[in-house]
């Protein structure tokens, strides 16, 4: 019998640099997080540079410059508290109606009689209770009632506006509490004290959402709801403390209204709740969840405080700026279905 000669071996398969996978470190980085972000900061370059072009020297100084972050500093804490909502595949519509309440309760005469007797951050924990008892109220019905996030917070819109004209007999409470007044005309190092409560509810919420395990809770849920309750984490409970965590951001932006105007109603916060969600997604936060930035939410928020101020610079119409508002947003939606199925969602 003749010997079989051996099978031949198999072929070596080899990788071509063409065949390694695309992209290399920077374009990865560009593609995530990083690449959002510095998408945002360009936008908001441009923005100043258009304002710097259009209206000179009366929009580049300091003056205005603070004034832009003043401005957003309110809807940014309320944004701040929303993005969380959002991460997690929740929304929340009643945050601008909460905060009017919550001005409203805090600046009522009694409260105001008690604050002077004692002290003014009496007025700062009533707003924020207010703010906190909504929220778990929200977030009870929500996770515990089985309601949509959408039809549990619309009502409380509804509702909390109407308990604040009830109030307030639908008129203006002026704040009289010298000790409150003069904390909020003051500032530190130079900066206004609402600028500062809004850097610090920022850091916190950047630390608490992504260096924490209640943040990467947050994210799980967003990104895969069951999954995450069969992984022994108490869904629901988390979904209520959610809640509860953008009703204080709109309790804290109540008491940052209050020493902006001095004065407490029904009308403050008004269409808030729809400034704060465009902030939150022209920032990156995903609209269906699993991905959220608190850094990617203060700059959505900059971007639109800085397009206010360069429409009002140059005496432009508040309708065109609602127009370009809603263009930005449309944008920023088809942006995120473009890039939402992609690997590596969270941030």
């Amino acid at each position: 019998m003749s010997e079989q000669s051996p099978a031949p071996a198999p072929p070596t398969t080899v990788i071509e640099p063409s065949e390694k996978p695309k992209g290399g470190i920077a374009q990865r980085l560009l593609s995530g997080a990083a690449g959002r972000n510095l998408g945002l900061i360009i936008a908001l370059i441009l923005l100043v540079a258009v304002g710097w072009i259009t209206a000179g020297q009366t929009f580049m100084n300091v003056d205005n410059m603070l004034t832009i972050i003043r401005l957003a500093s309110i809807i940014g804490v309320i944004s701040i508290g929303m993005t969380f909502v959002i991460t997690a595949g929740g929304i929340d519509l009643s945050v601008g109606s909460v905060m009017g309440l919550a001005s409203v309760v805090a600046s009522l005469s009694w409260i105001q009689a008690g604050a002077t007797q004692s002290s003014w951050l009496l007025m700062v924990a009533v707003a924020v209770a207010v703010g906190g008892l909504a929220g778990l109220i929200n977030g009870l019905v929500i996770a515990y009632g089985n309601v949509v996030p959408f039809m549990a917070t619309l009502a409380m819109l509804v509702a909390a506006r109407g308990l604040a004209e009830l109030l307030s007999n639908r008129q203006t409470q002026i704040v009289t509490v010298t000790g409150f007044l003069d904390f909020f005309r003051g500032d530190f190092l130079g900066i206004p004290w609402l600028i500062w409560i809004f850097v610090l509810a920022a850091v916190g919420g950047w630390f608490l959402l992504g260096r924490t395990t209640f943040g990467r809770r947050t994210i799980a849920i967003g990104g895969n709801f069951e999954a995450t309750r069969l992984a022994g984490i108490r869904v629901k409970r988390h979904l209520v403390s959610l809640y509860v965590l953008a009703g204080l951001a709109a309790g804290i932006a109540a008491v940052m209204m209050l020493g902006r105007t001095t004065a407490g109603t029904s009308t403050h916060g008004q269409l808030y709740e729809l400034d704060a969600i465009a902030a939150v997604v022209v920032g990156g936060t995903l609209l269906v969840g699993g991905r959220g930035t608190i850094v990617g939410t203060v700059l959505g928020v900059l971007i639109f405080a800085t397009l206010t101020n360069v429409f009002t610079q140059n005496n432009l119409s508040t309708s065109v700026q609602n127009i370009v508002k809603g263009v930005i947003i449309v944008i920023a939606v088809l942006l995120q279905q473009r890039f939402a199925a992609r690997p590596g969602r969270s941030s």
